[in-house]
């Protein structure tokens, strides 16, 4: 019996999810109260600039800020000392740390962007990497993504995403990526019970799958719909949703379409899912591991230290105190928290 807070398909559809709500209370990084922008530019030009990069410092600047304030503190230095922010924190610190700090300081919608440039640039995509950004992302954050990008590159999201993603994943993937996802928070149960009602025909009840409407309903329906056919779907089937894909597909086209029902339940524990896969095994993913701390730090990362707790027994901060060291290790354990 797995552990997951969404197991319990009918207490779904009175929680909230993060895909509908727009909050940032649930975030571990605030803005700082009496931030004094000139103090802060004046402790990194000093971290930075003396013999030896004061790590120690850095870290406390840019952690216990929040991103809007970070951004302040870039363009103050850069006034003060000529230089670019990143351009200095890419000089003096390296690796991990250095990817983890020059996330602090891009804007949000640009740091989404960046992930999704480097994901499909180079040799091969990272399907993982384009499956998490997209199933957990709602429809206006993935437009807000696309404006960022054209501005950034001078070229269409969806068009580079096009020439790098192909068959059934990518028709799921560039539907999201479309942010065209029905945003609207209101239910129709006689539909739920048709589309429940569809995906059991073009699934289990027939010899070989329909793919084509399992992308169709999972990636257009509102968050709140998806809920009430996945407790169609189970009332019809005896199996979840979720188990009729994992049985009818494989590959990326079953990883995506999980994602998106993990992410439809409980955006928090699906990535405090990938935060526990980037950790365990021969090494750690520690890309993956920026990507959502940072992303998530001023969103819902008190939701996923929880959910991580929940599923893992251990709590992230340990997790991450066993897992990562250095001055990396120390600002991860910075963003998240104190433990659990």
């Amino acid at each position: 019996m797995s552990k997951y807070a969404w197991d319990d398909l009918d207490l779904l559809l009175d929680s909230p999810s993060s895909l509908t709500v727009k909050s940032n209370v649930r975030g571990t990084v605030k803005d700082k109260v009496n931030f004094k922008v000139e103090e802060d530019v004046e402790a990194l030009r000093k971290a930075i600039e003396g013999i030896g990069t004061t790590e120690k410092t850095i870290i406390e600047v840019l952690t216990g800020r929040s991103n809007a304030q970070r951004q302040i503190i870039a363009k103050a230095y850069q006034k003060a000392t000529g230089r670019t922010l990143e351009a200095d924190l890419e000089g003096d610190t390296h690796g991990d740390f250095e990817d983890l700090l020059v996330a602090l300081i891009t804007a949000p919608e640009v740091y989404d962007c960046r992930e999704v440039i480097g994901a499909i640039k180079g040799a091969g995509t990272t399907e993982s990497t384009l499956t998490e950004i997209f199933a957990s992302r709602s429809s206006s954050q993935i437009r807000t993504m696309a404006e960022t990008y054209l501005a950034e590159t001078g070229k269409s999201m969806i068009h580079d995403l096009q020439s790098e993603v192909s068959g059934d994943y990518g028709k799921a993937l560039l539907i999201l990526a479309e942010g065209k996802r029905d945003e609207s928070t209101s239910v129709d149960s006689a539909k739920a019970k048709a589309d429940a009602q569809a995906l059991y025909e073009a699934g289990e009840k027939k010899w070989g799958t329909d793919e084509a409407k399992f992308i169709d309903i999972l990636c257009h329906r509102s968050i709140p719909q998806l809920r009430q056919t996945l407790v169609e779907y189970k009332s019809l089937s005896k199996k979840t949703l979720q188990e009729s894909i994992e049985s009818e597909m494989s590959g990326n086209l079953e990883k995506i379409l999980v994602a998106i029902l993990k992410c439809a339940k409980s955006v928090p524990a699906y990535l405090a899912e990938r935060l526990f896969k980037s950790m365990k095994g021969a090494g750690t993913t520690e890309s993956t591991l920026t990507r959502i701390i940072v992303s998530r730090s001023e969103m819902d990362l008190l939701d996923i230290r929880a959910e991580y707790k929940k599923l893992f027994g251990v709590s992230l901060y340990t997790q991450l105190e066993s897992e990562v060291s250095g001055s990396y290790g120390e600002a991860l354990k910075h963003l998240v928290g104190q433990d659990d």
